[in-house]
């Protein structure tokens, strides 16, 4: 993804989107209540666009400005569908950027009590796809080829990081030697005895097998700290959300878990996992209802941390 390149279809898209969802809503501008927006994190040429159209039309049309974080809407996206869990909750938020634990007291007050420590799972996906040789984003391409290989075929190391922390780079980079060594090490060697030919040739017929094996280490990291968020905190109301929620292997798994544990499990329905213009709303609704309305000189933020406790 090329930040300029993405701004500058934000602004050539913004217009035509938002006559487009007005058009299919069967309202008119006028009929809005409020006028919200992604105020951080994200790529901050996309971010400007919108918060500029977004204060652009609060001013025209004299409606309150709301500005919303981009990960308190994934959290959040749980409560779209009709089933949705009860405070307090948690949510594991898994996406290309964040890894994270939230507990969620409130619409409005939420609390990260774990977080990686260097890379985002999703980022994990990604790595090993382009690794392998498959396309970005390649992170659904290893779901669909985990669903034909054997998940205990290769071993994988699980990072043994204390409290409620993630840490994924080290993962990586045992991916990283086990295919540089065509699949007998996942330790670095100074000469590594796999030629090109041979690297290739490992891949190309352990495809599956591979992707079923680091999907099923990404997500036993993820579900083993979930799994102790939910010892240590009492709560048994667990969602999980962000894009990798849409993985099949992580959807099951999770689903497993809570049987095992005897939670009430949630999963927002898949498009509400990716980034989506729902869980921006379903967050401003909240934000409205308790008068939580942003300034014009607001600005958006490329990188922010967050802990809301009002």
């Amino acid at each position: 993804m090329v930040p300029e390149l993405a701004g500058r279809a934000h602004l050539q898209q913004i217009i035509p989107v938002t006559d487009a969802a007005l058009k299919k809503a069967a309202i008119t501008l006028q009929e809005i209540d409020a006028i919200a927006f992604t105020q951080s994190p994200g790529l901050i040429g996309a971010l400007l666009v919108g918060a500029s159209f977004a204060k652009s039309l609060s001013l025209a049309l004299n409606k309150p400005l709301i500005a919303v974080h981009h990960m308190q809407a994934h959290v959040l996206a749980n409560l779209i569908p009709a089933e949705r869990p009860e405070f307090p909750f948690l949510c594991l938020t898994v996406s290309g950027g964040h890894t994270q634990i939230v507990k969620c007291n409130g619409p409005q007050q939420m609390e990260v009590i774990g977080e990686t420590i260097d890379d985002a799972a999703g980022e994990a996906f990604d790595k090993t796809a382009k690794l392998l040789g498959l396309p970005y984003p390649g992170g659904p391409l290893i779901d669909r080829y985990a669903k034909e290989g054997n998940p205990q075929a290769f071993q994988f190391p699980e990072p043994q990081i204390p409290g409620l922390n993630f840490s994924f780079s080290g993962l990586k980079t045992a991916i990283l030697y086990f295919l540089q060594n065509a699949g007998k090490s996942t330790v670095y060697k100074e000469i590594f005895t796999a030629t090109e030919k041979e690297k290739k040739d490992f891949i190309n017929h352990h495809l599956a097998d591979i992707c079923a094996s680091v999907q099923h280490r990404i997500v036993s990291i993820l579900l083993n700290k979930l799994k102790k968020a939910a010892d240590q905190t009492g709560i048994n109301q667990i969602c999980i959300a962000g894009g990798v929620s849409a993985n099949s292997g992580l959807r099951n798994a999770f689903t497993a878990m809570g049987i095992k544990n005897g939670w009430r499990t949630f999963i927002p329905p898949f498009e509400y996992c990716t980034d989506n213009a729902g869980m921006i709303a379903i967050t401003a609704y909240y934000k409205y209802i308790a008068k939580d309305f942003a300034d014009l000189d607001v600005v958006p933020s490329a990188r922010s941390s967050w802990n809301i406790k009002n």
